[in-house]
């Protein structure tokens, strides 16, 4: 395809290239691409015709919208991790044990299912699940019951000397969306029971992203991560010392080394994906971040759409899509 007109805030519109090598098995002649801020506008246009798909669906209606819908609404797998990142660069997150118990004691499968209305997979892994080849490093409480996760995080609390009466003062920083409000809420009354005095700074995405990357002052901070390829290495190399997205100033000399000797064996695959997932093991051993959840796709197709393939990557080139 080729760009045709560019109209900010409006629409993007391409036409069939007739010198693609391959033109003669692309079925669509021309494709809008066309901005949504506002998801109910979005789905008012869905249902007008107006949109053929769409791929941002509101979380807090999901169920309705299946209901309505049906098979119409895609959900699945996506490769990113929603994660908090722990500034452990500063007494007391510099503590491992306090970290981990922390991690520990949230509840990802209520926030998955009550928050984001099962939209969200509970995660325990920086890296997601569904790349071929690699099995990511859980961490080792993963398939410990809620219960005894925060008998054994309060057990910590108390020995590092934080209890209800004598609590932890902890901040967590979120960037404007109802559903990190309400995840980040949601852990608030879950730590509070076992010594921790979660208070909660909300600021726009801008603002909240543009603090972190200035190495700011905080506690916790919420952050996501997006492949930008289907490799373990893009979740993993955020992590790096030298890494501008390295927002909880980990530095791991062994975490380091695995990650160097993984690029080592780029002509080796498994044993490159042996050395990444050694690497991911040091780095959920020591908390250098905690993830919380997985993302999934949440997209609605009209049935008159063609070769939309649902895939990890949530990725559908227009080349492969015909239209009745």
């Amino acid at each position: 395809f080729t760009l045709a007109e560019w109209v900010p805030n409006d629409h993007i519109k391409l036409v069939k290239n007739p010198k693609f090598w391959d033109a003669a098995s692309v079925k669509l002649d021309v494709v809008n691409y066309i901005p949504t801020e506002d998801r109910s506008s979005a789905m008012k246009r869905f249902e007008a015709g107006e949109l053929d798909s769409y791929d941002d669906l509101p979380t807090e209606q999901l169920a309705d919208l299946k209901a309505k819908f049906g098979d119409q609404i895609h959900v699945g797998p996506y490769l990113g991790t929603f994660y908090f990142a722990i500034k452990i660069d500063k007494a007391p997150w510099d503590n491992v044990e306090l970290r981990n118990a922390i991690s520990m004691a949230i509840d990802r499968e209520f926030i998955a299912e009550k928050v984001w209305q099962n939209s969200m997979l509970p995660g325990y892994s920086m890296v997601p699940p569904g790349i071929e080849g690699y099995t990511p490093a859980m961490a080792k409480y993963a398939d410990m019951s809620q219960i005894d996760r925060e008998d054994e995080a309060k057990k910590v609390l108390e020995k590092l000397g934080y209890t209800p009466e004598k609590p932890l003062k902890m901040e967590i920083r979120y960037n404007t969306s109802e559903n990190n409000k309400n995840t980040a809420v949601a852990i608030q009354e879950q730590l509070k029971p076992l010594g921790v005095d979660v208070s909660l700074i909300n600021t726009d995405t801008k603002t909240h992203y543009s603090f972190l990357e200035q190495k700011g002052d905080y506690d916790v901070a919420r952050a996501g991560w997006i492949a930008d390829y289907k490799d373990p290495e893009t979740f993993l190399g955020i992590s790096r010392k030298a890494s501008g997205n390295n927002y909880s100033g980990y530095n791991s000399p062994e975490f380091e080394k695995a990650m160097d000797e993984a690029a080592a064996a780029g002509g080796k695959p498994e044993q490159r994906m042996k050395e990444l997932a050694e690497a991911e093991r040091i780095l959920v051993d020591e908390v250098g971040n905690i993830p919380l959840l997985y993302y999934s796709y949440k997209d609605i197709v009209s049935p008159k759409l063609h070769g939309f393939e649902d895939n990890v990557m949530d990725v559908h080139p227009s080349r492969f899509i015909s239209k009745d």
